[in-house]
């Protein structure tokens, strides 16, 4: 079974996505997670992110930088969402994640083109989503547990310049995969989120 997990950031997916994958006993991937260590390397390359030739560059990242905690700041996050918008990037990346979606037994991928390029036959979409204000909320309260100094204000900003980049990108844009079920996490706690997406894994597989 593959079960794939859009949405944008800040949205709740990847949690929803970790417990889908505990629940069902499926092996999970963060693609955005990817993205973070090719926007990561472009830093420690000294290169421009807005640069397709620095971005691909970077794609060849050692597997290790997948363990370093930097690559959940905000600033790699805002990198991420810079080098994503280039398609070679995206066309280097997505080997790697189909070859995880095909793999015996099946698996759960969240990121924000998985039930439209990467995993289009998945037997589950659902596509995750909250308001923007909400996202920025519960973003902030993550760095201040992290003891990480921002303005709830500059969160929601970067919050909004990066749903701009996703969904007007011209290649493989954020956007509500054909036959997904949306889950609006903005009023939902954790474990009612996580309860939805269990529950909408479960009718669809009885359906």
């Amino acid at each position: 079974m593959i079960i794939a997990v859009d949405g944008p950031t800040a949205s709740g997916k990847g949690t929803i996505a970790k417990a889908l994958a505990a629940h069902f006993g499926l092996p999970h991937l963060d693609t955005g997670l990817l993205y973070r260590a090719v926007g990561k390397q472009v830093a420690i390359n000294g290169g421009d992110p807005d640069s397709p030739d620095d971005a691909l560059a970077a794609t060849t990242f050692p597997d290790s930088l997948l363990d370093d905690p930097e690559l959940r700041s905000e600033a790699t996050g805002g990198l991420a969402s810079r080098v994503s918008v280039h398609p070679a990037v995206r066309q280097a990346l997505f080997e790697r994640q189909r070859a995880f979606a095909m793999q015996d037994g099946g698996a759960v991928l969240d990121g924000r083109d998985i039930g439209t390029v990467v995993a289009t036959d998945a037997d589950v979409k659902l596509f995750i989503t909250a308001s923007v204000q909400a996202r920025a909320k519960r973003r902030w309260l993550e760095m201040q547990g992290r003891e990480m100094e921002i303005t709830l204000d500059a969160i929601e900003q970067d919050i909004a310049a990066r749903d701009a980049r996703d969904t007007t990108r011209k290649d493989a844009p954020l956007r509500i995969a054909e036959g997904a079920l949306v889950i609006d996490t903005t009023a939902l706690g954790k474990d009612e989120a996580i309860a939805a997406a269990i529950a909408a894994v479960e009718a669809a597989k009885a359906s």
